[in-house]
């Protein structure tokens, strides 16, 4: 409990106590009229305060101006009761089965009003305490500290201090300050706070690292890969803080809503206070009754109080991305919570996506060199490279590449690459770059990637390589359809016969093949202008090559964990351990928490305008009213937690 919910806390239970013994004792008027002011500015001076600094600021209509209007003018109407003796109340109707009997006003009834507001706003307050923490907690990735080996000895430094291409040292028990690559020690990390998977991650010699994680049980040496702004703890903690900055329709338009509610229902309460009398004594010719009216109005002031909307919706969303991030799910803003609801197309890429992006060298077909010289050529050539492709046939060839023999490298986007090779022009890349350069090449009946190869304007084969199924992706796409997802669709570049393949494999029905990164955008761009407005177009990506179509799609979704760093930086929902399982999560996550935000604002209204009702016929009195404004929000912040917790 921090200091000032401890103060709170003394208060309240000041006020109790002695509320309590003032009930026993007999003062006279003015005694008594001082003890109980003493106890009510006790309880209430912070609401004062706040309430003249709102009206100071322009910001009138808020709880602070309310509840001290509300109970202030209750203090009015027992003063004026006291003076003329009405002690016992007035019968409101009456007849033979039934009556309702209207008690005035007291100084206990003033006090008691704040104080349960009091103990209203110290259980909101705990409430979000407890939620912050618990969103701290599973964000708790920060490393306060990097060890680097000096003269012999290893000192602890600011991750802030540590540059690209310094050997770092991660003890068992510490965590990873900085991304980078393991140049000596094998053993397990902990990821869960990254991932949500709670199995250790065996890590050996070559593997490369993210930070955040936990090394678990040996000496890693790390080589850093980037500065440690730029590296994956640095990005996930930048996200998670902005995330609140990015507000749904929904939690916008309850801020709206409070700023146009409040002041109506205080127009309305003035009305109740002063109509009603003018109407007994201008048409009934009966005694006006101000005191009756006034503590209506009273009452439904206490009533309106938008506390409950204006505090739980923004917490419901913000414990839905907590929860999120408990499963290795960063949505980066509750407006994309409300837009992934809404998801009724989903276009996925294939590669690194439904794939494991992991290519291996299944075979060498019409060879005129030797294998192992073809591979050489290739391997070569996308030296330069990290597409997943280039990195299968530089481990297929398995030695070291001289890359001063490498010269005049020309990448030809979504076809290949020409360079010259130890004084050979080679050409390496798919079918388009080999008609490009009008060299005869032989089709592939293998189902893969086909890499061919030429040597001086001469066709000299192809290499076949293959990718891999992630082994959740064909559950994925079950659990998407059963969520009544209209329309999946996969795009590659692939050719004809792999793009036929996976999707057949995975339930995919629409597939496009073939595809250049700038037909992906034109693709995803047709799709948005055909569906319908009230559906959400969601595109699933990896690469560097992904993150234009990311940005175009209603919501852009990557692979994080070996997704590139554009693809993450568009992105609007980043899913950590690159498990497309994890895609009908994020869609049962955004679910859950909206109907909660739902629920929260249907009960609130219903509660505050039964109570509105019942107020201005005189039916409830302040006791009810603050259950109605303090009980509400308590219950609604509590049923708002619950988006924190997901199975």
């Amino acid at each position: 409990m921090k200091k000032k919910q401890k103060k709170t806390l003394i208060r309240i239970i000041f006020t109790f106590i002695f509320l309590f013994i003032l009930h026993f004792i007999y003062l006279n008027p003015i005694l008594e009229f001082l003890l109980y002011m003493i106890i009510y500015l006790i309880i209430s001076y912070d609401i004062l305060i706040k309430a003249i600094k709102g009206i100071i600021n322009g910001q009138i209509f808020d709880e602070n101006f309310l509840m001290a209007l509300a109970t202030l003018g209750a203090v009015g109407i027992a003063i004026f009761n006291k003076r003329n003796g009405i002690e016992n109340g007035f019968l409101l109707y009456s007849n033979h089965t039934f009556s309702i009997t209207y008690y005035s006003s007291d100084y206990t009834e003033a006090i008691a009003v704040m104080l349960f507001f009091q103990i209203g706003e110290l259980f909101q307050s705990l409430a979000i305490s407890k939620s912050r923490k618990n969103i701290k907690a599973l964000m708790d990735i920060r490393p306060d500290y990097a060890n680097i080996e000096k003269n012999q000895k290893i000192e602890k430094v600011s991750p802030d201090s540590v540059h690209i291409g310094t050997t770092i040292i991660v003890k068992p028990g510490e965590k990873i300050p900085i991304d980078g690559i393991i140049i000596d020690g094998k053993g397990s990390l902990n990821t869960s706070n990254l991932t949500g998977e709670s199995l250790p991650k065996e890590v050996n010699i070559g593997d490369k690292v993210i930070s955040g994680c936990i090394n678990l049980n040996s000496v890693l040496k790390i080589k850093t890969e980037k500065e440690f702004g730029e590296s994956t703890v640095s990005k996930i903690l930048d996200l998670v803080d902005n995330a609140s900055t990015r507000k749904a329709k929904s939690e916008n338009f309850i801020s709206k809503f409070a700023r146009i509610y409040t002041p109506i229902v205080c127009l309305f309460a003035l009305i109740l206070a002063f109509v009603p009398p003018l109407f007994n004594i201008i048409v009934l010719h009966m005694d006006a009754n101000f005191s009756n009216s006034i503590y209506r109005a009273l009452t439904i002031l206490i009533i309106s109080c938008p506390c409950a909307l204006v505090v739980s919706i923004p917490l419901s969303f913000f414990s839905g991305i907590g929860g999120a991030s408990k499963q290795g799910i960063l949505i980066k803003g509750s407006n994309y919570i409300e837009s992934i609801t809404k998801i009724k197309n989903i276009v996925f890429d294939k590669t690194g996506t439904l794939t494991k992006g992991v290519f291996e060298v299944n075979g060498i077909h019409h060879n005129k060199l030797e294998n192992e010289k073809i591979l050489e050529y290739a391997a070569y050539a996308e030296s330069n490279s990290t597409h997943p492709i280039s990195i299968s046939l530089q481990k297929a060839y398995g030695k070291e590449i001289n890359i001063k023999e490498v010269k005049n490298i020309n990448e030809i986007s979504g076809e290949g690459i020409v360079a010259n090779i130890k004084n050979e022009e080679v050409i390496v890349g798919n079918e388009k770059i080999m008609k490009r350069f009008n060299i005869q090449y032989i089709e592939c009946h293998h189902i893969g990637t086909i890499v061919h190869v030429a040597i001086n304007n001469e066709y000299a084969g192809h290499i076949l390589i293959s990718d891999i199924l992630k082994p959740t992706s064909k559950e994925a796409i079950q659990q998407l359809k059963n969520l009544n997802i209209k329309k999946i669709i996969m795009l590659t570049g692939d050719k004809e016969n792999v793009a036929k393949n996976v999707s057949s494999s995975l339930g995919i029905e629409e597939y496009y093949s073939n595809l250049l990164p700038q037909d992906k955008v034109s693709k995803v761009d047709e799709l948005l202008k055909n569906k319908n407005r009230n559906e959400t177009l969601a595109f699933v990506g990896d690469g560097i090559n992904d993150a234009p179509v990311i940005t175009l799609s209603d919501i852009g979704i990557s692979m994080g964990a070996i997704g590139s760093d554009a693809a993450i930086e568009s992105a609007d929902v980043v899913i950590m351990d690159d498990d497309p399982l994890k895609i009908p999560k994020a869609i049962n996550i955004s679910k859950k928490c909206m109907n909660i935000v739902y629920e929260n604002i249907f009960f609130a209204l219903s509660i505050k305008i039964i109570s509105i009702i019942l107020g201005a016929f005189g039916i409830v009195n302040m006791w009810i009213a603050i259950f109605a404004d303090v009980g509400v929000t308590i219950i609604a912040i509590l049923n708002a937690i619950r988006a924190l917790y997901n199975k």
